[in-house]
């Protein structure tokens, strides 16, 4: 077993180590970015070179090229390097067009608003029931 000194530790806490590297950054509001990490600062701030927003609905996938990206630092939650010798995603995944991700997400995103809606109208309509049996005694 070798000693690392407390050179190698704080080498291994920094960014420093993933430069040049392409890597998974995870932001706070859920989007996955992907792309070669050119520079850092001390607040995390990060410079992605050829860099896409990966969109996941489902079985279905899209890469969404953004080009030279700046994260600001304080929206990163998760990053990590990503092994280009294994594959990125399980094959069952299909890749489709941005078009036709954001049809997709769409159509998702207004049958869960309708659902959430049904369901707090039965909500609603449970707790009124409840109001106006008060005066049976249930117990």
């Amino acid at each position: 077993m070798s000693w690392a000194g407390p050179e190698d530790f704080y080498l291994s806490t920094s960014l420093a180590s993933y430069l040049d590297r392409k890597l998974l950054v995870l932001l706070r509001d859920g989007r996955k970015l992907l792309g070669i990490l050119r520079s850092f600062d001390q607040f995390a701030n990060a410079v992605l070179e050829g860099a896409c927003e990966r969109v996941i609905v489902g079985d279905l996938y899209c890469d969404i090229s953004l080009g030279l990206y700046v994260i600001r630092g304080e929206n990163v939650v998760l990053i990590g390097e990503l092994d280009l010798e294994m594959e990125e995603l399980p094959p069952h995944m299909t890749r489709v067009s941005e078009a036709e991700i954001k049809r997709t997400f769409k159509d998702i995103k207004v049958y869960g608003a309708e659902a959430q809606k049904v369901e707090r109208e039965a909500t609603d309509l449970k707790g009124s029931m409840r109001k106006r049996m008060e005066f049976l005694d249930m117990d």
